[in-house]
């Protein structure tokens, strides 16, 4: 019987990281002498590979100062952490992927975030068990280079007729599309229901429930091709 692929991307997606994410880039600016930016602005470059993100929310920065701006969003997460802070897991995020997991389901992730973010959210209860691979910008390009979902499939034993991104930007999308795989989108996270359908989404999920059944429709075509 043919497995069907879920990747999923983490912030906004599996973990709420709005307010620790925006925390960050405020943090970040203010030590280099800049405004605080405000969350609209923040959202837009969710999922991003760190540096290509902080370049994208200010244009206008020389090499050394981009560097610094870099560094000082690290540095507050770091500090964020020391303090014994951790992103919350959406509710219904957990059962739902135990679930597809129960189901038959492989499962991987892909991110924005580096190798040390990822290794922080596979340490949480379970997740080590659930995913097969997990993929993120520091392993080669990121979103919306489609590399990461190709690394997914290979690591899986899967191909694009059998895989299907999940994310809640439009980066995911886009990423999803270049890949050749089904683009799923979700509605709680960083970028709007109206984002991720221009990009491409084939659906944009409101609720985690909503996810599952398009998710079991996509495993029923899988299994009967």
């Amino acid at each position: 019987m043919t497995r069907p692929l879920a990747v999923f991307d983490i912030d906004g997606t599996l973990v709420d990281s709005r307010a620790s994410i925006h925390r960050a880039a405020c943090e970040a600016a203010r030590e280099i002498g800049l405004p605080e930016p405000d969350y609209d602005r923040v959202r837009q470059i969710v999922g991003l590979s760190l540096e290509h993100a902080m370049a994208v929310l200010e244009p206008g920065l020389d090499a050394s100062t981009l560097s610094r701006f870099v560094a000082g969003f690290r540095a507050s997460f770091n500090r964020m952490y020391a303090e014994g802070h951790e992103e919350p897991l959406y509710p219904e995020a957990m059962t739902t992927l135990r679930r597809l997991h129960r189901d038959g389901w492989r499962l991987a992730l892909a991110t924005g975030q580096n190798r040390r973010g990822v290794a922080r959210n596979l340490a949480r209860e379970g997740w080590a068990d659930l995913f097969l691979s997990s993929h993120c910008a520091e392993d080669g390009p990121g979103k919306p280079d489609p590399a990461m979902l190709h690394a997914a499939m290979a690591a899986c034993d899967s191909d694009p007729s059998r895989t299907v991104m999940i994310g809640d930007t439009s980066h995911d999308i886009a990423m999803a599309i270049n890949a050749g795989v089904l683009p799923l989108g979700v509605a709680w996270g960083f970028h709007t229901v109206e984002e991720q359908v221009a990009a491409g989404a084939r659906h944009v999920a409101r609720t985690f429930s909503e996810l599952t059944v398009v998710l079991d429709g996509f495993a029923d075509m899988t299994r009967a091709a």
